[in-house]
């Protein structure tokens, strides 16, 4: 059992897909494992899948398996050369072809974006290293200044600034990478550049269409200033958040991203929804055995301002210190959970709540947990959903959550302090207070004489019935 509350997710690549290392980083503290569909073939992520199971059966912890889409990437064409030299103030023709650009021309494959572009819009090449205003289109042309100058070599990643494309968050690629995710059953797809919640709405068509009882979640990642200005009715629609702090870093002005990652923290947790604040995070640590002091503040921030999980992206992937990176991403964790000051925020922060059981219920868990001491509080649940509800509360205790679903459990792996654990619903009143009695003791390491508290549904097995809240003491 893990001494802190919120969860890492590990990106698997060529340094971490062996069983072995795999097997290590979770035993050194990862919760959840990102397929990055941007790169890697179907049979690598299918074995991946097989080993991260492998993996959660041997050690019985439920691990959260997320498949990251790549999403839509414009880039520009290639050059006569390999390159060309984008000069300051002077103005470049962007058009629509498959052809080679040359100096002062540049060509690229995506008709949709020269129709969507005009005057005053804002193109950035190579992660925003360069920088073109348009300043007039012309019988299908872009004229355009370059206000950040130097080479752009070929196929290089163009980010458009203050427009929204019409286009999907998901292209052909994205749906046949997602088809084979639902066959592996995952727990969650993630969606890039999300700009509207038409595409979440997409996305989720496409889940339901496929057979199970039991689909995965969506989590979106904001990474378009589109998706900001929309950022309501996204997360409405979504099961989760990611804040994608590199294109988002890009397309934003570098200060809002600090004010954005907060606001998303703080509207996900008040929608109970899991949010993970990922990208750059310990990026030294792609090369370093160490990070930046800069960069233990950085995740120590996302830890003080609620978030669920925090990502590590190559330092996993292809870092040549996995295991370190998230050993010391754990440390960095335990010490802000530590800090007093970090449960006082969560003390003064209000959420809004519904009319409902479960609202009630985790509403007064923490109140409970301060008075009376409770060391855990368990709840039985179907589908998470109440265990989600009572983890957007951020009590001080441990949350269990105890599920005959295995699928409902891996995910949970992902949420805030909670621990879920697979078993079977208790047929009456009695024996679930047995049942938790060695749940306890056997599984959460309680001793004899720690309070605790504990939800479910009565009558027992039907999901969505939360209406009971009791605090026992082990015995």
């Amino acid at each position: 059992m893990r001494n802190r509350f919120a969860k890492i997710l590990a990106t698997l690549g060529p340094a971490s897909r062996a069983p072995d290392t795999m097997r290590l980083l979770h035993e050194v503290g990862v919760d959840a494992f990102r397929l990055n569909f941007s790169h890697g073939s179907h049979e690598d992520h299918a074995q991946s899948v097989k080993n991260i199971r492998e993996v959660e059966a041997s050690t019985g912890n439920p691990i959260t398996i997320v498949a990251d889409m790549q999403g839509p990437k414009l880039r520009c064409g290639p050059f006569k050369g390999g390159s060309i030299e984008l000069r300051y103030g002077e103005t470049v023709i962007i058009e629509k072809s498959v052809e080679l650009g040359e100096a002062g021309l540049i060509r690229m494959p995506h008709a949709e974006l020269i129709e969507a572009l005009n005057e005053g819009h804002i193109l950035k090449f190579d992660d925003g290293k360069l920088q073109v205003t348009i300043l007039e289109k012309k019988e299908g042309r872009l004229h355009a200044r370059v206000d950040v100058p130097g080479t752009l070599s070929d196929r290089k990643g163009i980010n458009v600034i203050n427009a929204v494309l019409p286009m999907s968050a998901m292209t052909d690629k994205d749906r046949e990478d997602m088809a084979f995710a639902l066959t592996q059953s995952v727990d969650y797809i993630a969606l890039s550049f999300v700009q509207t919640a038409q595409d979440v709405i997409d996305a989720r068509k496409i889940i339901q269409d496929h057979p199970g009882d039991i689909k995965p979640g969506i989590i979106v990642k904001i990474e378009k200033p589109s998706a900001v200005e929309d950022l309501d009715s996204i997360l409405m629609m979504a099961d989760a958040a990611m804040v994608a702090r590199g294109d988002l870093g890009v397309e934003l002005p570098l200060e809002q991203v600090p004010v954005v990652q907060r606001q998303i923290i703080r509207k996900c947790r008040a929608l109970g929804k899991p949010v993970i604040v990922a990208t750059h995070m310990l990026e030294s640590m792609i090369d370093a055995p160490t990070p930046t002091r800069a960069e233990a503040s950085d995740v120590a921030t996302a830890i003080y301002q609620g978030a669920d999980a925090v990502m590590l992206s190559a330092e996993t992937a292809v870092g040549r210190h996995p295991a370190t990176a998230v050993a010391i991403m754990d440390r960095i964790i335990v010490a802000a959970e530590n800090d007093p000051e970090y449960w006082q925020y969560f003390e003064q922060i209000a959420l809004p709540h519904e009319p409902t059981a479960e609202d009630a219920i985790g509403q007064s868990i923490g109140g409970i947990a301060r008075t009376l001491g409770c060391k855990a509080v368990l709840g039985f649940t179907f589908t998470g959903s109440t265990v989600q509800r009572i983890s957007r509360e951020r009590p001080p205790c441990r949350i269990v959550g105890l599920t005959p679903q295995p699928r409902t459990a891996s995910r949970l792996a992902l949420s805030w302090g909670v621990l879920p654990i697979v078993t079977e619903d208790p047929k009456n009143f009695d024996a679930m207070v047995g049942s938790v009695n060695k749940v306890a003791k056997e599984k959460v390491g309680l001793a004899k004489g720690d309070r605790i508290m504990i939800t479910a549904g009565v009558p027992f097995g039907r999901p969505g019935t939360t209406n009971t809240l009791k605090i026992e003491t082990i015995d």
